[in-house]
Parts: structure tokens; C-alpha cells; sequence
């Protein structure tokens, strides 16, 4: 029974969690999903950064994108910088492991293309260098953040967008960040291909 109270537990807060932020990010989760459905009408692409979960996360929503979400329709460009197993340990081993994402963007991103970075902190050293690294080039950041927004909430400009989960604890924000991705997912399927599609 003691049990059964913990997960009753955490089923609550993850409510709360998602309504909160509903409420307080549900216009930004659309002007993000209007972004990212621009920059791949205009032939951009994405690319997509993490650690632990967030790397998950990450590479979630880039197959989501290349392969489908709900709906057939011809893949779309995204890149998760988190599965190159050789490109990620050299750059660890010859640079610094705060240089795994930005050497990547650096590499692989073009003007216009956009970076979603994913961290529940917003203060993950690597995370925040592949955002510097994608403004150097003229990129725009969708930032998925949560408690106080951290480093990359304080360095956004221009074009970028923060979509914060609002709590503190690391299970809701990853939870939420599920969430956001999915909107953001359906959001470019429909702008892109139609309300035939929904």
C-alpha cells in the first residue's frame, strides 16, 4: 500500500508538472514548432544535443522526424549529435568532453539550421559550448530547459527560444521534456503537411 502511495506520488506531480508548464510555455511550444517547420521548409536542418536522458531525449526526436511521428509523410532533416560513438570519444579524448556537441556543430551546421539542446539544469558545460558554437555560425537555439532556465536561458538571443519545464526535480522535467518533444513533433507534421494528416 506504501508503495502504491509512492507512485500515486509521482503520477501527481507529473500532472502538475506538465499543467504548469502548459501554462506558462504553451505559446512558446508553438512559436518553436513554427520555427523548426520554417527552417525545414527552407531546406535547414536540425540538429539535436543531450547527456543521459536528455541524449535519449535527443536522438527521440531526431528519429521521430527522419522516419515519422503519427503520420506517413517524406522524412525530415535532423541530426542527433549523441550516437556517433568514434566522433564523440575522440573528441573526449583529444579535446574535452565539454567539446563533444560543439565540434559537431561546427562540422555539421550551416547558417539558419537550428539546435535543440536539451538540459534539465540548463547548465550542462556541453550543451551550453554547442549552443555558443551554433550562434557563431549564424544557427538559432530551441533550448529544452527546466528549474531556473541556468546558463543557456541567460545566453539566448535573437531567434532562440527556451521551453522550460517548471519544476526542479530531474524525473519531472525529463517526463515534460517527453512531452514538449511529442507537441513539437505534431506541431511541424501538421504546419508542414496539413490538417489532412491529423
Amino acid at each position: 500500500m506504501e508503495l502504491i502511495a509512492r507512485i500515486d506520488r509521482h503520477f501527481a506531480a507529473s500532472l502538475e508538472t506538465k499543467q504548469r508548464t502548459l501554462e506558462a510555455m504553451g505559446l512558446r511550444i508553438a512559436q518553436a514548432a513554427g520555427h523548426l517547420a520554417e527552417k525545414l521548409r527552407d531546406g535547414h536542418k536540425i540538429l539535436v544535443c543531450g547527456n543521459g536522458g536528455s541524449a535519449a531525449d535527443a536522438q527521440h526526436f531526431a528519429s521521430e522526424l527522419v522516419n515519422r511521428f503519427e503520420v506517413e509523410r517524406p522524412g525530415l532533416a535532423a541530426i542527433a549529435l549523441t550516437t556517433d560513438s568514434s566522433a564523440l570519444t575522440s573528441i573526449a579524448n583529444d579535446e574535452a568532453f565539454e567539446q563533444v556537441f560543439a565540434r559537431q556543430v561546427r562540422a555539421l551546421g550551416r547558417p539558419d539550421d537550428v539546435l535543440l539542446a536539451i538540459s534539465t539544469s540548463g547548465n550542462s558545460p556541453n550543451v551550453v559550448a554547442a549552443a555558443e558554437a551554433a550562434r557563431q555560425l549564424g544557427m538559432s537555439v530551441v533550448a529544452l530547459t527546466g528549474r531556473d532556465g541556468g546558463l543557456m536561458a541567460r545566453q539566448l538571443i535573437g531567434d532562440d527560444i527556451e521551453l522550460r519545464a517548471a519544476s526542479t526535480a530531474t524525473a519531472r522535467i525529463q517526463e515534460t521534456h517527453i512531452l514538449i518533444i511529442h507537441c513539437l513533433c505534431d506541431g511541424v507534421d501538421w504546419l508542414l503537411f496539413g490538417k489532412e494528416h491529423s
